[in-house]
C-alpha cells in the first residue's frame, strides 16, 4: 500500500487487483482497533468505503498526522462494540449500513450488495445480499441474508397505523441500495453475445452493482467489485473487436478457472440502448458517468455502459502497430493460434488461453531463432519469462514484425537478454545465425558490417532498416536464381554422376557461408541445400537508414574507441529514430534515387539476364 500526496493505491501482492483512490474523490477517513491489529477505512465520492486492515499502532499516529496535513482531512476514531448485543441503532451513512451498540460499532455492511428488501410482518425487514460466482465467495462463507426487528416504539423511523417504522427503515434502505421491489432489474440487456471463455453465446445483463451472463447451459453473476479492468481490442484485418473483463477473483466452471471475460462483437454493428433507471437514480449518481440512451457501435456502448456502472477502468491499443498497421502480431501459445497485443503496460495473448502479462511483473524478453529448416526461418519465437521464474513462448511470429516488436520493448525499457553478449555462445550471435539468405536478422547484419562484410553485407541487411516506405526488398530476382540453380543441378546430374567431388568441395562450406560449392547440386541428395546466387544481379536499393549508418559508423568509432558491433547498431539506431524528417531527407534522397536505379537495373536483368561462372566446365549448360 502506497499513501502519498496525490491519493492512496492498494496492489495485491503477486499481482492482480489494484485499487486507486484519487485524493480528490476522498470524503472521510477513520480509524478502528480490531483484533490484533488497526483498520484504516476511506470513504469516496461515489458512495464507496474501502478498509484496509493490518496497520500498526504506530503507524495511527504518523498516518494520522499526514492526512490532516496533506489531504486537509481530520481523521475520525470510531470503537467497535464486543459486547455481543444484537440490539442498538441504525446508521446509514451514503450506502453503509453500520449497527451501533451505544457509541460503538458492532458491524457495517455495504448497501451496495444488497439484491432485495422484504417486510415480513408488520416489524421485520430482511435484506437478501447479492452473491457471485467468482471463487472468492464460492470458497469461503458468504453472508446471504439479514433480519432487522423494528419495533413500532422505535423512535428513529417513525411512522403511523398505515405506515410502521420497519416500512419507513425498508424505504430507506430501497433508496440507498437502489433496489426495486423486484430488485432484479437489468439497467441494459445485450442479447446473443458471443463469449469465447467460457464459450458459449450469452444475454449479458448489467445491473447497478453486478452483471449476469445468461446462457443455456450456464449462469454467471459476477459482482461489479470482482472486476479488475475492462479491454477494448480491435482484431487486425476481421470485422471483429475483442472486450475482455478481467476478474480477481476469477469465476469457476466446474473445475476451470476464468480470470477473464473474453468477448467478441461485431466491429460495424450499430445499436440503441436505452437505461431503465429512475430520474432520481441517475441524476443524484450517474448524471456524470452515464447518459440515459446511447446510439453507436455496440462494443463502444456496452463498454461506456460497463464502465459507467462498474467503475472500471478501460485499456486501449497503445502505439504498437504491426507490419499491416495492426495493433497485434500472429503468434502461438501453448499450441493454440492466436494474437499478441504489445500493450502500454502489459502483453496481452488472446483468445485462448487469454495470457496477461504486465511489464512489471517480467524479468526479461529473448527473441529465439524459430526450429529450423526450411520455410521455418520466416518466423521467430518471443519467450517471456517473468520475475516470479514463470515462462511464456510466443511461437510463430512472422519476420517482417521483428523491427516493430523490437523497437517497441526497447521503448519500454524492458531487457532483452540474447542482446546483451554477441560472443557468448549463447548470445545474440548464435541464436541469430542461419544458412538461409533471405532471412536477415539487423543485429546480426549490423556485426557483420562492423566486420568488414562488404557491399552484399549491406545490400541484405536493407530488408530490415527503419523505413516505412520499405517494407522489404522483392523477391522476383532471388526466384530467377531458384529456378537457374534447379535448371544447373539437373543437367550436371546427368554428366557428372559422382559422388566424391561435392563432399569435398562441401567443407570449404565453413571458410564461405555467401559462396556455393562447385558441384552441390550434383548429387541428389543435396538439393535441399541454398540455392546459388548469381553475382551478376544488381544489387539491392539501400534504405535510407542504410546511407546514414555508412556515413556516421566511422565517426562513431573515432568518437567511441573500443565500442562494441552490437553498440554501434543500437546507437545508430536510436540516432535514426531521434532525427527529424528534415535531418532524414537527405539520406532519402539518396534512398529514392537507389530505388529508381535497382528498378531499372532489375528491369533489364529479368529481360536480359547474364550467364552465371560455373566452375563444373559445363557453363553453357547450367547457363
Amino acid at each position: 500500500m502506497k499513501i502519498y500526496s496525490e491519493g492512496i493505491l492498494w496492489r495485491r501482492q503477486g499481482g492482480g487487483k489494484l485499487i486507486e483512490v484519487d485524493k480528490s474523490d476522498i470524503m472521510g477517513v477513520t480509524w478502528m482497533k480490531v483484533p490484533r491489529t488497526n483498520q484504516l477505512g476511506v470513504q469516496i465520492k461515489d458512495g464507496l468505503f474501502y478498509k484496509f486492515t493490518g496497520f500498526r499502532d504506530q503507524d495511527v499516529a504518523s498516518l494520522t498526522t499526514f492526512f490532516q496535513n496533506t489531504f486537509g482531512i481530520i481523521v475520525e476514531e470510531k470503537q467497535l462494540s464486543v459486547t455481543g448485543r444484537n440490539w442498538g441503532e441504525v446508521d446509514l451513512n451514503g450506502n453503509m449500513l453500520a449497527f451501533m451498540v451505544g457509541s460503538k460499532q458492532a458491524f457495517e455492511v455495504s448497501l451496495a450488495d444488497v439484491a432485495q428488501t422484504q417486510l415480513q410482518g408488520k416489524n421485520d425487514v430482511i435484506l437478501e445480499f447479492h452473491v457471485d460466482d467468482t471463487t472468492g465467495a464460492n470458497e469461503k462463507d458468504s453472508l446471504m441474508e439479514m433480519s432487522f426487528h423494528i419495533p413500532n416504539s422505535n423512535t428513529q423511523f417513525i411512522g403511523d397505523e398505515n405506515h410502521p417504522p420497519a416500512q419507513v427503515f425498508r424505504d430507506q434502505i430501497m433508496s440507498r441500495a437502489d433496489v426495486g421491489a423486484g430488485g432484479e432489474d437489468a439497467v441494459v440487456t445485450f442479447e446473443g453475445i458471443a463469449i469465447l471463455t467460457p464459450r458459449g453465446r450469452y444475454s449479458v445483463e448489467l445491473h447497478l452493482s453486478f452483471l449476469r451472463l445468461q446462457g443455456q447451459a450456464n449462469d454467471f453473476k459476477i459482482q461489479y467489485s470482482s472486476v479488475v479492468r475492462l479491454f477494448l481490442l480491435p482484431k487486425s484485418n476481421q470485422p471483429h473487436t475483442f472486450v475482455i473483463i478481467s476478474l480477481d477473483p476469477p469465476i469457476r466452471k466446474g473445475q476451470t478457472l476464468y480470470p477473464h471475460i473474453v468477448m467478441q462483437f461485431e466491429t460495424d454493428l450499430v445499436v440503441q440502448s436505452e437505461l431503465s433507471m429512475g430520474e432520481d437514480l441517475y441524476n443524484s449518481k450517474y448524471k456524470d458517468k452515464l447518459d440515459m440512451s446511447y446510439k453507436g457501435l455496440i462494443h463502444e456502448v456496452f463498454t461506456t455502459i460497463l464502465r459507467g456502472l462498474s467503475g472500471a477502468k478501460v485499456t486501449k491499443p497503445g502505439k504498437f502497430r504491426s507490419c499491416q498497421d495492426g495493433y497485434a502480431v500472429k503468434s502461438s501459445l501453448k499450441a493454440e493460434d492466436g494474437i499478441l497485443y504489445p500493450l502500454e503496460k502489459s502483453f496481452f495473448f488472446l483468445p485462448k488461453p487469454p495470457t496477461l502479462i504486465l511489464h512489471e511483473e517480467i524479468d526479461y524478453v529473448e527473441f529465439e531463432r524459430h526450429a529450423a529448416g526450411g520455410s521455418n526461418m520466416h518466423y521467430f519465437d518471443l519467450l517471456v519469462r517473468l520475475k516470479s521464474e514463470t515462462e511464456h513462448l510466443f511461437r510463430n511470429i512472422q519476420r517482417n514484425e521483428y523491427h516493430n516488436l523490437y523497437g517497441f520493448i526497447s521503448s519500454k525499457g524492458l531487457k532483452i537478454m540474447n542482446l546483451g553478449d554477441a560472443q557468448a555462445p549463447g548470445g545474440m550471435a548464435k541464436v541469430l545465425e542461419t544458412d538461409d539468405d533471405d532471412a536477415v536478422d539487423p543485429h546480426l547484419e549490423r556485426i557483420k558490417n562492423e566486420a568488414g562484410g562488404g557491399d552484399e553485407s549491406d545490400e541484405e541487411d536493407e530488408d530490415f532498416v527503419l523505413d516505412k516506405d520499405d517494407g522489404g526488398s522483392p523477391t522476383d530476382d532471388s526466384g530467377g536464381d531458384d529456378s537457374d540453380g534447379s535448371k544447373s543441378g539437373s543437367d550436371d546430374e546427368k554428366e557428372k554422376p559422382t559422388k566424391k567431388e561435392p563432399k569435398k568441395d562441401l567443407s570449404s562450406k565453413a571458410s564461405t557461408s555467401k559462396r556455393k560449392p562447385k558441384d552441390a547440386d550434383e548429387d541428389g541428395k543435396k538439393k535441399k541445400q541454398k540455392k546459388k546466387k548469381d553475382p551478376n544481379a544488381p544489387k539491392r536499393a539501400l534504405s535510407g537508414f542504410m546511407f546514414f549508418s555508412q556515413m556516421e559508423r566511422e565517426n562513431l568509432k573515432k568518437t567511441n574507441p573500443g565500442i562494441s558491433f552490437t553498440d554501434v547498431g543500437r546507437v545508430l539506431g536510436e540516432k535514426w529514430k531521434k532525427m527529424s524528417a528534415e535531418e532524414k531527407e537527405p539520406y532519402e534522397a539518396k534512398a529514392r534515387a537507389d530505388k529508381i536505379r535497382y528498378k531499372d537495373e532489375i528491369s533489364g536483368y529479368n529481360k536480359n539476364p547474364q550467364p552465371m561462372n560455373v566452375d563444373s566446365g559445363n557453363e553453357s549448360d547450367s547457363s
